[in-house]
């Protein structure tokens, strides 16, 4: 694949960072394209409103990117990309003593973590496993983000459940979505169900436990044709399940109205495709549109130019105040488990990291599609691109002869 990023860091080390290889040349860069989206998911909407629910933690960092190397003179020189963020929880940690953690937590990687790397203090595999790895993930994020803008593709992220308070955004276009939820204290457009939201987290709150909830991520602008049908790991859905489901404490990913489509007839969901009746031939009298987007963007695996819909399920954090039922590593003796600072309700900070993997996975099939080392070079070919897909469908009525003739094939 054309662009790919490593992330590095524990949650109480000096710092966390990312190197992102593939970045075409030419693309304007600085940390201010990054720190707006690294205060998001520290839980400040864009109009500086904290998230309720927020652990104490994002009090203490005021994260702030700094670009290492991969641009010169303030654009993208194609070499790889390295953005450092410090911890400035760090200062509390070096150089103590701290005493070795020995009753994993249920819900973590504390215990799977040691077992897989015979850690025998648990720690060893809360700090690289801690949410904390995605600060890194969104800086990587907000530069693909800055390559999808070249090209008019927008990705926005909005609250649609905690704690089973939904919202209804039956009638409210995705741009509407997108747009009020930035301004939204708890990520959410639908300010009836986010006062009843944050009455909810309010709520578990005082009952010291936590709550999930589910997001959407939705991708406007995109071109059609990105991804494939050939191979498995080729394909666009796959790809955007993976990277999602790679979050931490991510547990579902819904791909437009999946599961309520499972419940359907055929007839009652698939998109019919029809011409548009435009009444302009130089705009394309056979140019094909879809009334409807109930596959959420893609067919095949492949982009059909309507807006992409991910819906992402979150489960509760697993670290609470009232404390779980485990057991002493070290002694062989039942414990309750023992408290670690986190979050009540973290999912109005998880769409922001939502929105980075689906601007890394489409900046990398964007990539893949147009090819080209440099700005210069992919605008052109994506203007090509665009021209294409408004012109008319033309296709041969010619017989095809597949895989040779009957008599060549026995």
């Amino acid at each position: 694949m054309p662009l790919r990023f490593l992330t590095a860091g524990e949650s109480h080390g000096p710092a966390v960072l990312t190197i992102l290889e593939g970045m075409p040349a030419g693309l304007p860069l600085s940390a201010e394209d990054i720190n707006p989206d690294l205060a998001r998911r520290q839980g400040l909407s864009a109009g500086g409103k904290p998230y309720p629910g927020a652990s104490p933690r994002m009090k203490l960092e005021r994260d702030s990117a700094q670009i290492l190397s991969g641009v010169m003179a303030g654009v993208t020189i194609g070499a790889p990309i390295a953005v450092q963020v410090a911890n400035l929880d760090h200062a509390k940690w070096k150089g103590k003593a701290i005493a070795p953690m020995t009753i994993p937590r249920p819900g973590h990687a504390d215990l799977t973590g040691a077992l897989k790397y015979a850690h025998s203090d648990l720690r060893m595999s809360l700090e690289r496993a801690s949410a904390r790895e995605t600060t890194a993930r969104v800086a990587a994020g907000a530069i693909c983000r800055k390559l999808l803008a070249e090209f008019g593709v927008r990705v926005g992220s909005y609250v649609v459940e905690i704690g089973g308070v939904r919202a209804d955004l039956t009638d409210m276009p995705l741009e509407d979505r997108v747009a009020r939820a930035l301004e939204s204290d708890i990520a959410c457009p639908d300010e009836t169900a986010a006062a009843s939201m944050r009455a909810r987290i309010e709520a578990v709150i005082r009952a010291k436990d936590t709550l999930g909830g589910v997001f959407e991520v939705v991708a406007l602008g995109v071109p059609p044709g990105l991804g494939s049908h050939v191979h498995w790991d080729r394909r666009l859905s796959g790809r955007l399940a993976q990277a999602l489901l790679s979050i931490h404490a991510m547990k579902g990913v819904e791909i437009g109205d999946a599961f309520e489509n499972a419940k359907k007839t055929g007839t009652q969901v698939h998109d019919e495709i029809l011409l548009a009746d435009d009444g302009d031939s130089t705009a394309g009298g056979g140019r094909l549109l879809r009334p409807t987007n109930r596959a959420g963007g893609l067919e095949g695996g492949i982009t059909t130019g309507q807006p992409i819909v991910l819906r992402v399920a979150m489960k509760p954090i697993a670290t609470t105040l009232t404390p779980l039922n485990s057991v002493d590593l070290a002694s062989g003796e039942p414990r309750p488990v023992e408290y670690e600072r986190s979050d009540f309700c973290a999912v109005p900070r998880a769409g922001v990291i939502g929105e980075a993997m689906v601007c890394f996975v489409l900046a990398d099939a964007l990539l893949e599609k147009l090819g080209g080392d440099s700005l210069a070079e992919m605008k052109p070919r994506f203007e090509a691109l665009r021209r294409a897909c408004l012109s008319d469908l033309l296709m041969s009525n010619e017989p095809t002869v597949f895989w040779g003739t009957e008599e060549q094939n026995t």
